[in-house]
């Protein structure tokens, strides 16, 4: 399970329709919804900086979030869309949906290399290239993997890890099809350089004989 969902706090938004929506934009705060979840759809503020704060973090509309709202239950959310100002590109509007434990979602899950001390290739001089830092993968909204791991003990100069290679939690799979590349071990420059010049050799001696 995630280790840490982070919280986003709203508070409830008293009136609807484009009146009281104006109204909070007025007062420096960013009208939203919730809604789903087998419950009533409830309106809802953000102050204006802490929103923007949340959306330059990155990642906004593909984050499992904690929603607080003062007088109501903590629920589990994910962003379903940010209404921008055609001008300013500031937010205007935030659609949230509530979320079941049984509900699937897209979610970038952080990969955590271990090992690295007996890692076979990096003894050798070798450097850990990471393609990768995030894996998208759609979960089940109660069983999110805090993080993947992947065990480099083993894996020597020249060596690719792919998707493949990491145990997935059950009811876990990646949302690209296909056995893409996590990371690699790649070899010392000066060992690199030495193929280089020895295919470079070995293309000239081609080209004179």
């Amino acid at each position: 399970m995630a280790g840490e969902i982070p919280d986003l706090v709203a508070e409830t938004r008293t009136g609807t329709g484009k009146g009281a929506a104006r109204q909070a934009r007025r007062d420096h705060l960013v009208p939203g919804i919730v809604y789903g979840g087998g419950a009533d759809p409830l309106p809802l503020n953000f102050k204006y900086n802490y929103l923007v704060a949340r959306l330059k973090a990155g990642r906004f509309l593909s984050t499992l979030f904690n929603l607080k709202v003062e007088g109501q239950e903590d629920v589990r959310v994910i962003c379903r869309g940010v209404q921008r100002d055609v001008v300013n590109g500031l937010p205007t509007h935030v659609d949230l949906m509530r979320l079941r434990r049984t509900s699937r979602i897209n979610l970038f899950i952080p990969v955590e290399f271990i090992n690295r001390e007996s890692c076979v290739g990096l003894k050798r001089g070798g450097t850990l290239t990471v393609v990768r830092p995030e894996v998208e993968l759609n979960v089940l909204a109660g069983e999110i993997p805090e993080k993947l791991v992947v065990d480099l003990a083993n894996y020597a100069i020249g060596d690719t890890i792919t998707i493949s290679a990491i145990t997935l939690p059950k009811g876990t799979k990646p949302t690209i099809d296909r056995d893409f590349v996590i990371a690699n071990i790649a070899a010392p420059r000066a060992l690199a350089a030495a193929d280089d010049d020895d295919q470079e050799s070995e293309s000239e001696s081609a080209t004179e004989a």
